[in-house]
């Protein structure tokens, strides 16, 4: 009962047979030889060990036939098994390995237009609210400004976007609407042309090219159409390392100015800096982000300036796919202010808090440390046990639903690891007798119950989300004394394998001996596992 993730390729007969998803006509041969050599129905004199062998046997029967075949393969690869079945649409139009990459190519023209033709929306809101101004009774609103820009993909070389915006603080208001036309003249170099209408009417070009692969720079020319003045900019950006890079931007015209930026972007943090020097001001800024999780995030950014000194902490929450809260604390020379954010998509809604435009020593740390305070009470005692109330609910639900497909696939994993038993106890023993590799336990199932290893046993809603795998790693190990299950391929797949959990992110966990040492190991479903390594040792 392998389930199909989707947009993973299809993988689960290279599982089966124990092989790379690059694995050569010679490597399926013998990956199946050794595979008939214990399911093939005439070795069993037994009438139930016939039949579960005779079961087996027909599954790599199938995926011998269908990987050792260049064009079945091919089909099963991009379309999977509902491709091989569907044999009157494809069987008999794509009899033949380049009409299967015709097919493939005209597909991928098919998604090509249709991310051409997508619309992209992007746009902001941001409602400045003042608690002083409202205590005075001179209403809560200081300004709102809005910002909203369409993208279209014309052709694949041509882009437009057609924005706007308008801002409204106190009696007074401005408004602007532009439009960008992009072309990509090559893979290396594209051009914009851009206008605006507005208090600051203005036009201009601007050409980036690919200078190398770790490196690019883009040139621009902007004139107003109010005074004719001109401006110019350069910004060159080069890739450091693998996960920062570094900037700089020189302007040129009425206000000019130098600008060296740097980021840095990890799966746990990010941090990014720029000081910016111009004639009539300076200024420079700082950000770090740490991810606590997939979920959850703080924030901390730094301004300083000739017209800015700004502290600004918080964090934010992913809530579903699409939206992200955040809530920042922000003291500096313009006030003390809270901040509250909705990100969703390509939308934000943004509204900044004035609580003190003179800065009080106690109001400052009151303003941080009650909600924060109150973030922390409310996530310990509220939200936390709601979403495992919630993420429980679910999983029982999806439980109830796959029941009995589990059983079904829990029963046929068992049956394979019938006819395993007795060659992985041979190669057990004969890895013993050298010192070789043996698997002394092997647990595949819920990421979450493997954490909680230790209790494995004693809990019986734990060990329903693992099934036991040790007796096929054992028949996996090589003559050699090695063992490798192949990256990208699901190992729910394997012989003598199965999904105890549907829908719930699954992990491998191995303990053996080698060399008469003790080694341990965990990996994700879909990592390579190589055994053994020095680094498993305990």
């Amino acid at each position: 009962m392998e389930e199909k993730d989707e947009g993973t390729p299809n993988r689960e007969l290279y599982a089966l047979l124990n092989i790379s998803p690059d694995a050569s006509t010679d490597e399926i041969r013998k990956a199946y030889r050794q595979w008939a050599q214990v399911y093939h129905p005439d070795k069993y004199q037994a009438s139930h060990m016939k039949e579960i062998a005779t079961e087996n046997f027909q599954r790599i029967c199938e995926a011998y036939e269908i990987l050792s075949d260049e064009n079945k393969r091919q089909i099963y690869d991009i379309y999977g098994m509902e491709g091989l079945k569907s044999g009157l649409e494809l069987g008999v139009k794509l009899n033949k390995a380049e009409e299967i990459k015709e097919e493939l190519e005209r597909l991928r023209r098919i998604k090509r237009q249709e991310k051409m033709a997508h619309v992209r929306p992007t746009g902001s809101i941001v409602a400045n609210v003042s608690l002083p101004q409202f205590l005075d009774g001179d209403g809560i609103m200081r300004g709102m400004a809005m910002a909203s820009e369409v993208q279209s993909q014309m052709s694949e070389r041509i882009a437009v976007a057609i924005g706007g915006n308008l801002a409204v603080t106190g009696n007074s208001g401005r408004g602007a609407a532009s439009a960008v036309l992009k072309h990509q003249i090559s893979p290396v170099a594209s051009i914009e042309y851009m206008a605006s209408a507005g208090l600051q009417s203005i036009i201009g070009i601007q050409t980036t090219r690919q200078l190398s692969p770790h490196s690019s720079a883009t040139a621009g020319l902007a004139m107003s159409l109010k005074d004719g003045s001109i401006n110019l900019s350069n910004l060159w950006t080069r890739q450091l390392s693998e996960t920062s890079n570094g900037n700089i931007q020189l302007l040129l015209g009425t206000e000019s100015s130098i600008a060296v930026g740097w980021q840095k972007k990890e799966e746990k943090m990010s941090v990014a800096g720029e000081i910016k020097l111009g004639t009539s001001s300076f200024g420079a800024s700082a950000h770090y982000t740490h991810r606590f999780s997939s979920k959850s995030h703080g924030r901390i950014t730094g301004r300083v300036g000739s017209n800015a000194l700004e502290l600004e902490i918080g964090g934010g929450r992913r809530i579903s796919n699409f939206s992200t809260v955040r809530m920042l604390y922000s003291i500096g020379i313009q006030g003390i202010f809270w901040k509250f954010e909705l990100h969703r998509g390509g939308q934000k809604l943004i509204v900044p808090v004035l609580l003190s435009g003179y800065i009080n020593p106690v109001f400052a740390v009151g303003a941080f440390a009650i909600p924060t305070s109150l973030y922390f009470v409310v996530k310990k005692f509220v939200a936390k046990p709601y979403y495992l109330r919630r993420e429980k609910h679910k999983a029982l639900e999806v439980m109830e639903k796959t029941s009995g497909q589990v059983q079904e696939a829990r029963a046929a994993a068992a049956k394979a690891q019938q006819l395993l038993e007795n060659v992985a106890t041979r190669k057990r023993n004969k890895q013993s007798e050298v010192g070789g590799l043996i698997i002394k336990k092997a647990v595949y199932g819920s990421a979450k119950a493997l954490k909680k290893q230790d209790d494995l046993e004693e809990s019986d809603e734990l060990a329903s989300q693992i099934i036991d795998v040790t007796i096929p790693l054992n028949f996996l190990v090589s003559d050699l004394g090695e063992l490798k299950l192949h990256e990208g391929v699901k190992k729910s797949g394997i012989m003598g394998f199965c999904d105890p959990c549907p829908g719930e992110p699954k992990k491998l966990l191995v303990k053996y001996a080698y060399n008469g040492e003790n080694c341990q190991v965990v990996v994700e479903d879909y990592e390579e596992l190589r055994l053994p390594q020095e680094a498993h040792k305990m």
